[in-house]
């Protein structure tokens, strides 16, 4: 099992937007490196949803419920469907995850433009301990 994490602006697709649809598909990844970890999904892997912009923070848990399949706008490019499991009880922002030590070598605070990559378990289980 591998452990993710995707990234949006609440304003243009927020886990509200999300939780509505219960299962959507995540598409219009136009980056090499972001592309290549939505080829490497696999069903039932767990995903980390965060809120870029002014909220910078997780927000939620999904899961991948289908694996990497030609993205419907470009098929040129890679797509996954998510579902989602559960809010968190409390958002963990950027703040924090920048001031658990457990988190400082984090992929997204490395390489922040990444909308799609991958933590590992340790990353994702501490996320969750925050988050309580």
């Amino acid at each position: 099992m591998n452990y993710w994490m995707v990234k949006t602006e609440p304003s243009s697709y927020s886990w509200e937007d999300f939780v509505k649809k219960g299962e959507d598909i995540w598409d219009g990844v136009r980056n090499y490196q972001a592309r290549n970890f939505l080829k490497e999904m696999q069903q039932g892997d767990p995903v980390l949803f965060y809120h870029s912009g002014k909220d910078k923070a997780v927000v939620g848990i999904a899961e991948v419920s289908a694996e990497a399949f030609p993205d419907p706008k470009e098929e040129t490019w890679v797509a996954v469907s998510l579902k989602a499991k559960q809010a968190l009880k409390n958002p963990v922002t950027l703040e924090t995850i920048k001031a658990e030590d457990g988190l400082t070598e984090m992929l997204m605070l490395r390489q922040s433009r990444l909308s799609v990559m991958s933590v590992t378990k340790e990353e994702f289980n501490l996320i969750l301990t925050l988050s309580k």
